[in-house]
């Protein structure tokens, strides 16, 4: 592994448990598809999976900046199939863009870790 980290951003929410389930299902495999071309994937979705349906303690604007902060961490940013209707993934999108951080709009696109860079 490179050691450089790519933020896996796409829809999370959805109308029921079971969409959101559905959306994070498929971030997974986003990132287990870079983590193939040897990025470690940061997938926000399991960071904060479910815990809207399991505590109110923690309100939304809290696991929204804790995700921001773990985006600004990372070498680059893959968009997950459907991040065009995420209110949430636009707000990555600029915010990467902010701090130059590439973006790619699908995992094909991510290069291999090892020549990102080069």
């Amino acid at each position: 592994m490179s050691g450089l980290m790519i933020y896996v951003a796409g829809p999370y929410r959805g109308q029921s448990k079971e969409a959101v389930e559905l959306n994070a299902s498929v971030a997974r495999a986003v990132g287990l598809l870079v983590a193939r071309k040897g990025w470690a994937p940061a997938v926000p979705h399991y960071n904060t999976y479910l815990y809207d349906f399991i505590t109110t303690d923690l309100d939304d604007e809290f696991w929204l900046n804790a995700t921001m902060e773990l985006l600004r961490r990372c070498d680059a940013v893959v968009l997950v199939p459907g991040w065009q209707r995420s209110q949430g993934t636009l707000a990555e999108i600029e915010e990467a863009k902010r701090l130059h951080i590439p973006i790619y709009y699908a995992e094909h696109d991510v290069p291999e870790a090892k020549v990102f860079n080069q």
